[in-house]
């Protein structure tokens, strides 16, 4: 094989006489190219610019090609190292990483390999009859019709915002103002705490058993003078629970003897989520506001939730925002509405749905086998291990180059034992990498319980 200037770089020239050859699809011709064995594991394709310089190919068409073959787990784009030929899907150890330093193992980060091309979808917002209209579009209709086909109730208005941790802080700072008290559903995603304690609000902490968020916990925050609730169907951070429907009945009572209260409900994940989530909307459409965040399933630069609900609320939420003035691309929003109708990206993140489910069950395994207290909800993307000291567990794991979250920082209430976060997403999905980590654990879990005097 011919290559370019940089000997990891395959030739454009050459790619385009063997596509050429085989007379298909530059993405299926490229393939096939794999398959074969022409374009071994570690080739680095061309950039878009040289390969649409050298031939008849327009860009679009290239980033479609590239976004596909990432689809169907031939290859990768990487930030800097460009778009790489990955191994085939059996030969997983070389899918393994090497080493845990630079893995981000708190933050919750999608895996961007498991995330649909955004090329189509940017294209296809681009016609819109009213893109660069002056004026502004809280909604577009577009979206808002893509949007309702999954909408667990009929809203009586409809918003946008950027990232779902934007719209859900503005819902938060309509339902609470400074000084109030705000009920969350527990735990919460890592960092959102700490925002509403900088909005000055005071939280009470609402703990779950098995069936989702405690009665009796959230009447009595209410009791307490909580005004609003934080609400996260799909527990995405949950320790050992789910949201059943006999619970949400019980907590829609509760909100029946609280009348004043507001309720704002967080699906922090969206597509992302096995099947559809329960909802208090239907039962309080004047109260609630349900806030769906797509960027974990389709990828951060979607950078457009959804907000859909109580008119009061959203109206009030809308005013925060930039002092009432801001509001979301068009081109994004159809963007975000094409990835909501597509069968293509359908199929993509049902893919990255599995592979976070298993990376999760790996992990659990392997921590369980060497004796350690680990735990999961069964939508969750994060595994929680329990500690005895959470800062000494934090440390120890930092020095083997290993990067997780603190537990308390998701929690208000008080646990009787410490816990640590691991990202699900963020974890390979060769088993021996992960049971590579668990022994990291072990080890530092052994050294954070033990203490030395001279």
């Amino acid at each position: 094989m011919t290559v370019a200037a940089d000997p990891a770089i395959v030739d454009p020239s050459w790619l385009l006489t063997r596509v050429a050859d085989r007379g298909s699809e530059l993405a299926d011709a490229v393939a096939d190219l794999v398959h074969s064995g022409e374009l071994p594991p570690g080739s680095r394709l061309p950039t878009v610019r040289a390969l649409a310089k050298a031939g008849d190919l327009s860009v679009g068409s290239i980033l479609h090609a590239w976004g596909k073959l990432q689809e169907q787990g031939i290859v990768q784009t990487r930030r800097r190292g460009g778009t790489v030929v990955l191994p085939p899907e059996d030969s997983v150890p070389e899918r393994g990483l090497r080493e845990w330093r630079g893995v981000d193992l708190a933050q919750n980060a999608p895996d961007l390999a498991l995330q649909p091309s955004l090329a189509d979808a940017l294209v296809s917002s681009l016609g819109a009859e009213t893109l660069n209209v002056f004026g502004r579009e809280i909604m577009t209709e577009r979206l808002r019709t893509a949007a309702l086909s999954t909408w667990p109730f009929e809203p009586q208005a409809w918003a946008t915002a950027g990232g779902g941790t934007e719209a859900l802080l503005l819902a938060i700072e309509a339902a609470a103002p400074a000084g109030a008290t705000i009920a969350v559903d527990e735990p919460l995603g890592p960092g959102v705490l700490d925002t509403i304690r900088d909005l000055g609000l005071n939280a009470i902490g609402v703990r779950a058993d098995h069936c989702g968020p405690r009665a009796d916990d959230l009447d009595n925050a209410f009791r307490a003078g909580a005004t609003g609730f934080v609400f996260q169907p799909g527990a995405p951070f949950g320790v050992d629970h789910i949201v059943t429907d006999d619970r949400v009945a019980e907590l829609a009572r509760v909100l029946e003897r609280h009348p004043a209260v507001w309720i704002i409900e967080d699906d922090s994940i969206g597509p992302l989520e096995p099947e559809p989530l329960p909802s208090l909307g239907a039962d309080f459409p004047d109260r609630v506001v349900r806030i769906r965040s797509y960027c974990k399933a389709y990828g951060i630069d979607v950078r457009t939730s959804v907000l859909g609900g109580s008119r009061h609320l959203i109206d009030a939420a809308m005013k925060k925002r930039s002092h009432g003035v801001g509001s979301n691309s068009r081109i994004l929003q159809n963007a975000l509405a094409f990835l909501i109708e597509s069968a293509d990206a359908d199929r993509v993140v049902a893919r990255a749905r599995e592979r976070y489910a298993a990376r999760r069950a790996l992990l659990l395994d392997a921590l369980r086998e060497r004796g350690i207290e680990a735990h999961a909800g069964p939508r969750s993307l994060v595994v929680w291990v329990s500690v005895d000291d959470e800062t000494a567990g934090l440390v120890a794991l930092a020095r083997q180059g290993i990067s997780v979250g603190s537990g308390s920082r998701s929690f208000v209430c008080a646990r009787e034992r410490h816990m640590l976060r691991i990202s699900a997403t963020q974890l390979p999905d060769d088993a021996e990498s992960i049971r590579r980590l668990a022994d990291l654990v072990a080890v530092a879990m052994t050294e954070s319980s033990r203490e030395f005097f001279d």
